[in-house]
């Protein structure tokens, strides 16, 4: 990854708009308020195609901007996935690659030399928050949020805790704070609901000065469990059911393991339709604090949709037309929904077919800015697909690489896609390649009638991978 040079800056309270020569500077820079589901399938919402319960919410805040039918995920898993949407970098460059525990609590700390989203918002003027699942650092890492260009956090610090939605305590900015409704295998405290609530009041809290929300929300991420009143309309309506034994008891218990439930299609249901429900409250407060001119909005999800815990993805068809689940980086692993609105400035109802990756985000802001950081990102402005307006830059090769399962690679060149499934075994290791243009769902392997193209990718791969100390991978692929 190449070094970041931090050029000097004064930050100003009120900047005006600039997004090079092809966009206007009439508009303060907007607010913006990032919402990331967790394990979000891209089936599993209306506009997509999900039929066995509505997302309406999400519908209109799609309805109300720009869909982009090729976005891609970070990463097939919540960690690496993060990083590369806060930093900019692929999963090839970017400093967290992994899921990588750090006991008792938290992951592998992304360092404090990245250059973040938060602080590229932060150099702007913007009072930055982030709400939910962080997952990027220990505490009293380098990599808390507070060490990482926000401003306030409320939430889960550790990803593995929060699979957990009755927590003992979450992290307010680095602090501790003890939900005595929880302790002593109690469950009177829904973190869910406790996180929206400091969201919502810190639109309204903020809505004086431009802000950077980063919603980054547990749902609906295993474990399958929360209020009985969320899943009681649910039940009945989706059988037969799935009933799952999981861990009720013992050291694992608020510690990462899954809680039993036998209603696992029912409280599936209602931890989406309560995202949607978050997201309605989301649009709803921007539009009471008279904001919606100036606020944008970006909903996706890290990945695609889990098997653990309960989940059932098949019987919800959550991985939509697509081949493969969390974990795979087939595009049922890495193909999310994403839609961005700004109402006044991107076209309602509009959708854009550019191919695009988490790592695009960085650029996109740091144009939108007119930010003077001197940094190569791995991805380029969305912008001008964004808006429609001036010329959009075209990526020339997406790439993962996923260090779980012995280790998985993708990348995607026009529409050639290689996969190559147990990297780090060199005799077992299996090369695919896929025509994504005339095969979207991977069904037909072209890798023994096209070993010319499946050379000039594996050149592709090799050029791609950075060597980390933090996550190294041993392949004859780099």
């Amino acid at each position: 990854m190449k070094h970041l040079i931090l050029k000097s800056f004064v930050a100003s309270q009120v900047l005006l708009f600039g997004a090079a020569d092809a966009f206007s500077q009439e508009s303060t820079n907007p607010n913006v308020i990032f919402i990331l589901a967790d394990d979000l399938g891209y089936g599993d919402v209306g506009y997509l195609g999900q039929s066995k319960f509505p997302t309406p919410n999400i519908d209109k805040l799609v309805s109300k901007g720009v869909v982009f039918t090729q976005h891609y995920s970070g990463s097939t898993v919540c960690a690496p996935s993060r990083s590369a949407l806060l930093t900019g970098f692929h999963t090839g460059h970017t400093p967290i690659r992994g899921n990588a525990e750090v006991r008792p609590e938290g992951q592998k700390p992304i360092p404090s030399s990245s250059f973040t989203m938060g602080e590229l918002f932060q150099k702007h003027g913007y009072y930055t928050g982030v709400f939910g699942k962080w997952g990027l650092g220990y505490p009293g890492s380098e990599g808390v949020p507070s060490k990482q260009g926000f401003d306030y956090f409320y939430g889960y610090n550790c990803q593995r805790m929060a699979h957990n939605y009755f927590p003992e305590y979450l992290w307010e900015n680095n602090h501790k704070v003890e939900l005595k409704g929880n302790l002593n295998n109690q469950t009177n405290d829904y973190a869910v609901d406790l996180i929206h609530d400091k969201a919502i009041d810190f639109i309204r809290e903020h809505k004086n000065e431009p802000f950077f929300m980063y919603y980054a929300t547990p749902l609906p991420h295993a474990e399958l469990f929360m209020p009985e009143k969320y899943i009681d309309p649910f039940k009945g309506k989706y059988l037969p059911e799935k009933k799952y034994k999981g861990v009720d008891s013992g050291p694992m218990l608020k510690q990462g393991g899954y809680r039993s439930q036998n209603n696992c299609h029912a409280t599936f249901a209602a931890m989406v339709t309560l995202l949607d429900k978050q997201v309605g409250d989301i649009m709803a407060e921007v539009k009471r604090q008279g904001l919606e001119k100036n606020t944008i909005i970006v909903f996706t999800s890290d990945n695609g949709p889990h098997m653990e815990g309960g989940a059932d993805p098949r019987y919800f068809d959550s991985n939509g037309p697509f081949k493969g689940f969390k974990r795979d980086l087939y595009e049922g692993g890495i193909h999310v929904p994403m839609a961005i609105v700004w109402e006044g400035k991107i076209a309602k109802g509009s959708s854009s077919d550019h191919l695009s990756a988490f790592w695009d985000y960085m650029p996109t802001f740091a144009e939108l800015l007119d930010d003077d950081t001197d940094i190569s990102y791995d991805g380029v402005s969305m912008l001008p697909s964004i808006l429609d307006k001036g010329r959009q830059k075209n990526h020339d090769l997406l790439y993962w690489e996923f260090h779980g399962v012995n280790g998985r690679i993708a990348c995607r060149k026009g529409k050639w896609k290689l996969v190559i499934y147990d990297v780090t075994k060199a005799k077992d290791s299996k090369i695919f390649l896929y025509n994504l243009k005339s095969d979207p769902y991977e069904k037909t392997d072209l890798a023994a009638s096209h070993p010319s193209i499946v050379k000039r990718m594996l050149k592709e791969v090799k050029a791609s991978h950075t060597n980390s100390k933090l996550f190294p991978m041993n392949s004859i692929y780099f």
